[in-house]
């Protein structure tokens, strides 16, 4: 019997696209995706990295780095798994690597699928394959609604068949992790702090409270593993913001109190928004609790990279524009140098939606997963001699 011509290399399948995060189960589906691509299913593979920061934050490099070392692992896993495979080479199957969303930020389910659904038209792609442990935001389970997300567009959506780790295989990797180091040791100090250090009662009880926090909180209150000699520092650099804060704090509560106490009541609230440079979770949302401990201002909302605020008094508002707590924001998680970076009002990036001082239309119709244009139709309180504001 003569010896077999060797198999062509599969060409009709479609490409996939495979948003990517260092997870437990990462390893097998890249294995998966590349013995269904050996099979004809797949004639191309799209590895995707959705980013946790934006291009303007402070001090993103290292996260930058992070992501191109697991870009390249996971291309070089799939190059070794298509060299193991029979009937097909590393270069029957072209590997694209590439990070999507790196200009907004993305919040929920709805911002990642038309993401994705936009790099797939750009690129070609017909399917998504999703890791069972995928969770792009770091610390939040999204899988599930990114799926429902997915399901309304044209793409093809499926789950990698590969095995998910048991809940005890979870725990033990979840308690004996930074975070859950750095949560229970912070949950400990201020139950010690509340009670007596020197009464074992006290210790035993401290630590069953602090063990149930660090197992619960530990993978939502910490956007990343607390690293040496960052964290420290920061501890350091918060330590001298809270009197700062404090001072601030002091200093509104007089200034609000001669208003209210004025009979004349010279308030003027307005809702406004200015473009913060921050980053995103913890130090965004250190910066808008900030703001809405100062009196008279109230953060409502925070979406990409923009911080949307309730001013009681001109003082206040023009205080937001000035970026003095957005600076000290910076100071605290990135150190003096990005303390230095511009302001909201010397970048120009700023908007007051209601009063004679309006510069763009209120915002009534933008929500989450909303068209902004439907807002067009608001109309802004001038006065008959302010031309009219239009959305642009």
């Amino acid at each position: 019997m003569g010896v077999a011509d060797a198999p062509e290399p599969p060409t009709d399948g479609d490409a996939v696209v495979v948003p990517v995060e260092s997870t437990s189960t990462l390893r097998a589906t890249v294995t998966h995706l590349a013995e269904s691509a050996a099979t004809g299913e797949f004639s191309s593979i799209h590895f995707v990295v959705f980013p946790a920061w934006r291009r303007p934050d402070p001090e993103t490099a290292d996260d930058r780095d992070a992501v191109d070392r697991l870009l390249e692992r996971v291309q070089t896993w799939v190059e070794a798994d298509l060299e193991d495979a029979d009937g097909i080479g590393v270069d029957d199957v072209p590997i694209v690597t590439a990070v999507v969303g790196d200009d907004e930020y993305l919040f929920g389910p709805d911002d990642y699928a038309r993401r994705l659904v936009g790099y797939a038209e750009a690129n070609g792609v017909g399917t998504v394959v999703l890791d069972p442990e995928y969770t792009p935001v770091g610390n939040t389970t999204l899988l599930q609604p990114l799926e429902f997300a997915l399901a309304d567009t044209s793409l093809a959506v499926r789950e990698a068949p590969v095995s998910r780790p048991s809940r005890g295989e979870r725990l033990r990797r979840e308690a004996t992790g930074p975070r859950f180091a750095a949560i229970f040791a912070l949950s400990f100090g201020f139950y010690l702090t509340l009670g007596d250090p020197t009464y074992w009662f006290d210790l035993v009880t401290g630590v069953a409270s602090a063990t149930i926090v660090a197992i619960t909180l530990s993978q939502i209150s910490l956007d990343a593993d607390p690293v040496v000699p960052r964290t420290p520092m920061r501890i350091l650099r918060g330590l001298v913001y809270v009197p700062v804060l404090l001072f601030e704090i002091v200093k509104s509560n007089v200034v609000v109190a001669r208003v209210i106490l004025d009979p004349r009541l010279p308030i003027d609230p307005t809702l406004n928004r200015m473009h913060v440079i921050v980053g995103r979770g913890l130090p965004l949302t250190t910066l808008a609790n900030s703001i809405t401990l100062t009196p008279g201002t109230l953060t409502v909302r925070a979406r990409d990279g923009n911080l949307y605020v309730h001013s009681l008094i001109p003082w206040a508002r023009e205080g937001l524009f000035d970026g003095s707590l957005e600076r000290w924001t910076r100071f605290v998680f990135y150190g003096r140098g990005a303390a230095r970076l511009p302001t909201p009002r010397e970048r120009d990036d700023v908007d007051v939606f209601q009063g004679p001082e309006a510069t763009a239309p209120y915002p009534t119709a933008r929500g989450d997963g909303g068209d902004e244009d439907r807002g067009s139709k608001s109309v802004v309180d001038v006065d008959s001699s302010t031309p009219e504001v239009t959305a642009e």
